[in-house]
């Protein structure tokens, strides 16, 4: 992938995505504004069917590979889990097999919301990295498509979000965005460019897996030898993809790397301002704007709620403060 998507790409796959599930919504939240000192929308992609943003890359993905290949019958993908809950809702939607692997003490609750939505789930290794390799050898000795967790079509998907956004909510000064692997911030620069041009996009990563900042400062993709962050595992990357460095690194304004600690108290905000539950990932975005609060005073910012799945006996240590 050596470009962003279009506007008309966004469309022609937005028409994929609203068969499958309406538009989310955007609010600025009146606590927030009070918490942060400046104007917050926050884009609701927990609304979604499967929880998170990712359903709309995997419906786009799998609906193009049934007509590009129409005798395939099952699909392979690796996953911490929203992007597998996404590929096991979206391959139920064409009647495909789908198997997801997940590394050994994965969530929980995702493990079984992935189950629940037809997924056969394969435990195996230590970290995404290695699940991921396992399940890359397995769908060749199989015959099952490996479905990737970038691509164009992901990010054409996935990009329909930050379109409804920047449509809704014109002028934004300042965009937040996590960053796992890389499409969601690629689909909202895409965004950005053909809707909002004079928004920056700034990605967020965590301290724990940090392999997107170091690439952003470097110039070239850098990995990293653990992603171990407790909170924040739908950024629990080690390894980046080379294309998402290089459009990340041409249309980001920075990358900011937030502590456990700082998600914790952005979940815990999120839930006391707006009563919506976000994971350590979906709760990114707000964290970094608190490292920015001086930057953004009096400004119009949004954050990207990506995700709400999280473990209730994890959610019930944050609020109650014993992590």
């Amino acid at each position: 992938m050596d470009r962003l998507p279009t506007l008309e790409e966004i469309e022609t796959a937005a028409e994929v995505v609203y068969r499958h599930l309406p538009p989310t919504p955007q609010y600025a939240w009146p606590l927030l504004a009070e918490a942060y000192g400046c104007r917050v929308w926050v884009k609701h992609e927990n609304h979604t069917p499967t929880g998170a943003f990712k359903v709309r890359g995997g419906v786009v993905y799998l609906e193009r590979l049934r007509h590009r290949l129409p005798e395939v019958r099952g699909v392979a993908t690796a996953t911490r889990g929203n992007h597998g809950q996404s590929v096991a809702f979206a391959a139920a939607a064409q009647g495909l097999e789908a198997r997801v692997y997940v590394p050994h003490g994965n969530a929980v609750e995702k493990n079984a919301a992935m189950r629940a939505f037809g997924a056969r789930l394969v435990e195996t290794g230590a970290d995404f990295q290695e699940a991921r390799e396992t399940a890359m050898a397995e769908a060749e000795r199989d015959g099952l498509h490996m479905l990737p967790s970038f691509h164009p079509d992901l990010v054409e998907g996935v990009a329909t979000y930050p379109a409804e956004l920047f449509r809704a909510v014109p002028d934004l000064d300042t965009v937040y965005v996590p960053v796992g692997l890389g499409s969601g911030l690629c689909a909202t620069l895409a965004a950005r460019d053909a809707l909002s041009p004079g928004t920056e996009v700034v990605g967020v990563v965590s301290t724990e897996a940090q392999a997107y900042r170091l690439s952003f400062e470097a110039g070239r993709p850098v990995s990293t030898n653990s992603a171990a962050t407790l909170l924040g595992d739908g950024m629990a990357c080690r390894i980046p993809e080379p294309d998402a460095v290089s459009l990340i690194n041409a249309g980001a304004a920075r990358i900011l790397a937030v502590e456990d600690a700082e998600l914790a108290e952005a979940m815990r905000q999120l839930y006391s301002c707006t009563h919506n539950l976000a994971e350590g990932s979906g709760a990114a975005a707000l964290a970094a704007l608190g490292q920015e609060r001086a930057r953004q005073k009096g400004r119009r910012v949004a954050v990207m709620l990506t995700g709400g799945n999280v473990d209730a006996e994890l959610f019930g240590r944050v609020l109650g403060r014993e992590l």
